[in-house]
This record gives C-alpha cells, sequence and structure tokens, in this order.
C-alpha cells in the first residue's frame, strides 16, 4: 500500500474499529434512517439503558462518526458523514487494489494456458 494508502488505514481505521460493535452500528443506522435523535429516543426498543447507549455513543463520538449538541437539558446525536466518507473512500481505494490484483492474476493465468497450448501445438507437430 502506498504511503498515502497507509495514511488513509490511519484514518479509516478507528471508523471500522467503532462500527465493529453491532449494538454501535445500530445506532448509526438509526441516525442515518431518522436523523439527529436524543439519547432517550435512541434507546426505545434496545433494551439497554441509556447510560449503556452513552457509553456506545462516546465511542462513536471518539471516532468522530457522531456529534451532539445541547438541546435544551438533552444531547441530541447526528451522524457525521465526513467520517463515513472517510470510510467509504477507504473500502473504495482497497476495492480497486483487489481489482487490479485480479486483473494482472487473470491476465497471468490467461498468458500461462496461451502459452501451454503453444507448447502442446509444438509437440503434436513433431
Amino acid at each position: 500500500m502506498s504511503p498515502s494508502g497507509g495514511a488513509a488505514a490511519r484514518h479509516a481505521a478507528p471508523v471500522f474499529a467503532a462500527l465493529g460493535d453491532t449494538t454501535r452500528l445500530g445506532l448509526v443506522r438509526r441516525l442515518s434512517v431518522e436523523g439527529p435523535l436524543s439519547i432517550t429516543r435512541l434507546s426505545e426498543g434496545t433494551g439497554m439503558t441509556r447510560q449503556a447507549v452513552t457509553r456506545h455513543l462516546h465511542a462513536l463520538g471518539n471516532a468522530r462518526l457522531v456529534r451532539d449538541a445541547k438541546e435544551g437539558r438533552e444531547h441530541v446525536f447526528s451522524l457525521d458523514l465526513k467520517r463515513v466518507e472517510v470510510a467509504r473512500q477507504y473500502l473504495d481505494q482497497v476495492s480497486a487494489q483487489w481489482d487490479a490484483a485480479a486483473a494482472r492474476l487473470k491476465a497471468f493465468v490467461e498468458q500461462d494456458e496461451r502459452e501451454a497450448s503453444t507448447r502442446s501445438s509444438r509437440r503434436t507437430r513433431w
């Protein structure tokens, strides 16, 4: 991976680490679908306490995936799409590298098959 690829990986790694937990992934999904939500709203239907949801939101906040704003007495959390975009760009970069590697392998195999076919046809002429 290129040096810039290493930097991209360092920027994307905290995002992937935060999203590696199914609960946090669910919170991100809800924020992406429903928009900004309070801890109370995010806790509804999860079977978790608000304190547990808050811990997950802090983990997401540490990865800068969510940000919070105080609205009256409540903290309202929203998704930071810039960080999601960082992760997507990294995945696109890795995908392009894999596609290029697969294309090189395919070309190698096809070249090897052509050479084997040529060798085989030379032997049968003798």
